[in-house]
């Protein structure tokens, strides 16, 4: 069954528009592009259509007009040699950022385009990456809109403190602007100029149980409120995300922007994912947060990512794809009863 309260941001007839975005290029394991095609496969668009959503799908974004520079693009140019240095090494280690750059420049101009429609963008990953993309897009077109992003990981890593160089770790940092500027219209972090400015007081987590050391410190030096499984564990899913939202969204006023990568849930629940870690959030805890923002009437963006569905057996391939669609279900309005 289907709850509809009415959406402060929305406009009748009520218009879901799936923004099916293949791509993997933010990490290193090959197959989370495949994730999109699974999930409309499954019967996705159908599904929402059932709860009296009109569904705008124009197939999945193939990104094929986009390529990265010629080998030898300027990468800084300072007149500080060591600030050279620091900067080249920081950037050596990122995984196809020149690439990642402009695929969620593109991810970002869709998602404008259907919120200004008055459309509710569902954006199906596809790495985490994209969310530099999918809050860029909602933040042009709601200037006040705040992020709810439910994630095992913190995804907040600078450029500095990524080990593993993988952008769908830092997807937060760039659109927090905690990076260094960048240092000549020709470096490669000018290629992420363009991400919009999220305040960090507009950040809540919900979630979190893998954090390396430099996020935390991140977390720390400005303030970024977070909800770990420990808070979950001790308040309650029901008290924490009430506790989330009085942080983000204190007059229950602002638009929200739910990002939710699939491994924030148990590995036993959703196995098919790059990033598992135990401990997560139950069936029901992940179910209620997205059915909980619904109820909210201010939902106007919705991130489904990670899911992986060549990572695992065929059949837990199907469960992370089944729980995949049932989260999307809830956060646009599927009850128990």
């Amino acid at each position: 069954m289907s709850s509809t309260p009415s959406n402060k941001f929305l406009p009748s007839p009520k218009t879901v528009a799936i923004v099916g975005c293949p791509f993997s290029g933010g990490q290193s394991k090959l197959g989370v592009d495949k994730a999109p095609i699974h999930l409309v496969q499954a019967g996705l668009i159908n599904e929402v259509e059932e709860l009296g959503w009109r569904v705008v799908f124009d197939g999945h974004h193939q990104f094929e007009d986009i390529s990265t520079p010629p080998d030898g693009i300027q990468v800084n140019v300072t007149s500080d040699p060591a600030v050279n240095t620091a900067l080249d090494a920081s950037i050596a280690r990122l995984r196809s950022p020149l690439l990642v750059a402009q695929v969620c420049e593109s991810v970002a101009s869709a998602v404008q385009a259907h919120a200004e429609m008055g459309h509710l963008p569902v954006t199906l990953g596809g790495d985490h990456s994209l969310a530099m993309g999918t809050i860029s897009g909602t933040l042009r077109a709601y200037d006040q809109a705040c992020v709810i992003w439910i994630d095992a990981h913190a995804d907040i890593n600078t450029i500095h403190s990524t080990d593993s160089g993988n952008i769908h770790g830092m997807p937060l940092s760039f659109l927090l602007k905690l990076n260094p500027p960048a240092p000549s219209p020709d470096s490669v972090l000018a290629k992420f100029d363009w991400v919009s400015h999220l305040p960090a007081e507009r950040l809540v987590y919900i979630g979190l149980r893998d954090v390396d050391r430099g996020e935390k410190e991140i977390l720390k030096k400005h303030s970024i409120k977070a909800f770990s499984m420990h808070e979950v564990d001790r308040y309650g899913i029901g008290k924490v995300v009430e506790m989330a939202l009085d942080h983000v969204n204190p007059q229950r006023d602002r638009p929200i922007h739910l990002s939710f990568d699939v491994d924030a849930l148990d590995p036993s629940v959703a196995p098919s994912t790059g990033t598992p870690v135990r401990g997560g959030l139950t069936f029901r805890e992940g179910h209620y947060i997205c059915e909980a923002i619904h109820q909210t009437g201010l939902l106007v963006a919705f991130d489904l990512m990670e899911v992986n569905p060549t990572l695992a057996d065929a059949e837990s391939v199907r469960q992370t794809v089944t729980v995949g669609c049932s989260l999307v279900r809830s956060a646009l309005g599927e009850t128990l009863l």
